[in-house]
């Protein structure tokens, strides 16, 4: 059985090679080909559709290019991470675990957009111990998560997150269709959401990913708070964050632009992917 798989490939090439070189060398389009390549005005002149057989070339070299990597797959296993040291994951949250699982398995450095995602997958955590992996979770959409770590090394006693944004930046969220909650003709601000960061993470995985990374730098996903409010008055994604701890108290409050291709996330969130990765490499960082 082993040899039949380690052969095949060799055989089918040796076959496909021997019907390229019958083809090229003993037919009447081979001999057209060759002499398009000599000569190709001379071909033109005497009539020959030279567009035509460099078509065939190309559709022949596609066929062998599929023929080849159907031939290659069993073989080597294509999975994220094959070769880069850093996998951004930017997936829909419903395939977390098929990119980020993969990268910890090889002992990738994995940085989740999906944040809410990670929160129902945490022995990555475990496994990524095992295998030499990272997690770095961007700041994201939020301000201030170096102090809420900071806060969290001594007692924090209560984290608040408020998150308002226009109706089209909710839209379509899980939360408000099990719950029939129509967000499409306010006229008021509509709190729509409160409980804990995880159920928040559940109940809006593409829109308040921010909760969990929140929750990850602080007191955790149960213990973390969580309001979401859809806000016909106001254009921007607005993120408030409330703190108290032994160390003293903290508001802040981030008013983002929502991303043009997708109003559900805000334009900061990519640039922090990239201040996050320029810090992995730089020789001088500020903030913790």
């Amino acid at each position: 059985a082993c040899f039949c798989i380690s052969a095949m490939p060799v055989l089918v090439g040796l076959a496909i090679a021997a019907v390229l070189w019958y083809g090229i060398n003993r037919t009447r389009w081979g001999r057209s080909l060759r002499a398009a390549t000599q000569d190709r005005e001379m071909l033109t002149a005497l009539g020959m559709n030279v567009s035509r057989i460099y078509a065939t070339v190309f559709i022949i070299g596609s066929a062998l290019a599929g023929i080849g990597g159907a031939l290659a797959a069993p073989a080597i296993s294509l999975k994220p991470g094959m070769d880069a040291e850093i996998i951004v994951e930017c997936a829909p949250a419903a395939v977390f675990a098929e990119v980020a699982g993969p990268a910890i398995a090889q002992g990738r450095v994995l940085l989740p957009l999906s944040v809410g995602a990670l929160l129902d997958h945490m022995d990555l955590v475990e496994r990524a111990r095992a295998s030499g992996a990272r997690i770095i979770v961007p700041t994201g959409a939020l301000i201030g998560l170096d102090t809420v770590r900071a806060m969290a090394e001594g007692e924090i006693s209560r984290v608040v997150l408020e998150t308002r944004k226009p109706p089209g930046g909710l839209a379509g969220a899980p939360h408000l269709v099990e719950n029939n909650i129509d967000i499409s003709d306010l006229s008021e601000p509509l709190l729509v959401f409160q409980g804990s960061a995880r159920a928040a993470a559940r109940g809006f995985p593409a829109n308040v990913n921010v909760a969990a990374a929140l929750a990850l730098a602080g007191i955790g996903p149960e213990r973390t708070e969580v309001e979401v409010w859809a806000d016909p008055g106001i254009e921007r994604n607005i993120q408030s964050v409330t703190i108290t701890s032994d160390s003293g108290e903290a508001t802040m409050t981030m008013r983002n632009i929502p991303s043009a291709d997708n109003p559900k996330t805000g334009r900061i969130v990519a640039q922090s992917v990239l201040a996050t990765l320029r810090r992995l490499t730089a020789t001088l960082t500020a903030g913790s």
